[in-house]
């Protein structure tokens, strides 16, 4: 079978002095980070510290205002070569977003068939491999009203999964669970990492970040405030937004 996308693409981000302003609003103000291949980075701050928007900057669903976006090779901030990112990166966000009408194997299969042409029987295979990835293959023929939300997540896992894509945006994927689902998507996002998937996820479970992540990110103000390994940064941080931040979260 052949994959819908030809993996010609590095795996690594890199970005420089980017800034993004909504009108009068600046969300993010020289942020520079690099993600290397197969790296986990976790990004971490309050609500509106600008850690989501820079994650869509980073997918491509936003444009920066300045600065400079190169993910696996290609400059985002050229809007010729941009759209050369598309389909080679997947996105999992905070709420499931699948198509009632459809089962599961439907969802997943959607894109590979309309997209990218793909004929029925490869799409259905392609789609029971990465179901069966994420633990969902017993659950093929389920529609997501027959599902619970621990399941729809690992369902949206997968089809960002079908286009076998070099790097995954995680954004809140779990912070619409209830508590007792949370575990069963980490455990997902875990075996992607372990898998050498490059990863950015924006989360507040502190746990993922100690246990997966490479590297932990605290954003606040629209800037990056401190960086380091999970470890440090989380049981001795050193700026004090961050110690302030970290009091507040019990999930450590």
């Amino acid at each position: 079978m052949t994959n819908p996308v030809i993996n010609d693409i590095g795996r690594d981000i890199r970005l420089s002095g980017v800034s993004k302003s909504f009108g009068d609003l600046q969300v993010l103000t020289d942020v520079t980070l690099d993600v290397s291949d197969g790296e986990v980075v976790v990004l971490i701050g309050a609500s509106g510290s600008g850690k989501s928007t820079l994650l869509r900057i980073m997918s491509g669903l936003e444009t920066a205002t300045s600065g400079e976006v190169t993910v696996g090779g290609v400059p985002m901030h050229d809007p010729k070569r941009a759209p050369e990112i598309r389909g080679h990166v997947g996105m999992v966000f905070q709420q499931f977003n699948l198509f009632p009408h459809l089962n599961a194997l439907g969802n997943v299969t959607l894109a590979l068939r309309k997209v990218y042409k793909m004929s029925k029987d490869d799409a259905r295979a392609k789609g029971i491999e990465v179901l069966t990835r994420v633990g969902m293959a017993d659950r093929a023929e389920h529609y997501p009203s027959q599902l619970s939300g621990g399941q729809q997540q690992r369902v949206a896992i997968a089809r960002a999964l079908a286009v076998n894509p070099r790097i995954i945006f995680f954004d809140e994927a779990t912070s619409a669970l209830d508590p007792e689902l949370v575990g069963e998507v980490t455990n997902v996002m875990r075996s992607l990492a372990g898998e050498g998937m490059t990863m950015v996820v924006v989360t507040h479970e502190m746990g993922f970040a100690r246990r997966t992540a490479d590297r932990v990110v605290y954003m606040a103000d629209g800037v990056i405030a401190e960086q380091g390994p999970p470890e440090a940064l989380l049981s001795n941080p050193q700026n004090p937004k961050t110690i302030q931040f970290l009091s507040k979260v019990t999930d450590q």
